[in-house]
């Protein structure tokens, strides 16, 4: 499981002209599920996520968590982000899960964070989706769950 976290002023997305989420302060998470990952993946980057400190204190240091600053969260699926662009030019997807799998485990993502707290939104899942935001730094990190 992948996962682009950026810190944003605001983000929003959008399905067939009608925003489906839209935050203010927060975390835009894209994120791409593999084939093998399970709950214990999306469990670890939850976990990972939740606790990272990536918003500036007084000082203008990254010391404090979303949660810290009353952020919200906006998830947007992306099988993209499981492409292999390595060989040729046109990139391979056969390390991306099944949809109904990736569905599962992307709600699962979503529900995680939810029991820890934070405010999420969230875009539709296989959905052609217009995604806006205002990086806020810009701050930007990729997560991988750990290989099993």
């Amino acid at each position: 499981m992948i996962a682009v976290i950026q810190r944003v002023s605001r983000a929003s997305v959008e399905v067939d002209g009608r925003i489906t989420g839209r935050i203010g302060r927060g975390l835009l998470i894209l994120l791409g599920v593999h084939k093998g990952d399970g709950e214990a993946e999306a469990d670890f980057l939850a976990n990972k996520i939740g606790g990272l400190r990536i918003f500036n204190d007084e000082r203008g240091k990254m010391n404090l968590s979303c949660g810290e600053v009353g952020g919200a969260m906006l998830v947007v699926s992306q099988f993209t982000l499981c492409g292999d662009c390595r060989k040729g030019r046109r990139p391979s997807f056969d390390r991306a899960a099944e949809p109904g799998e990736a569905a599962r485990l992307y709600n699962y993502f979503c529900g995680r964070l939810r029991q820890l707290g934070y405010r999420v939104e969230t875009g539709e899942f296989g959905a052609m989706m217009n995604v806006e935001l205002v990086n806020d730094g810009p701050v930007t990190f990729v997560l991988e769950a750990p290989p099993k």
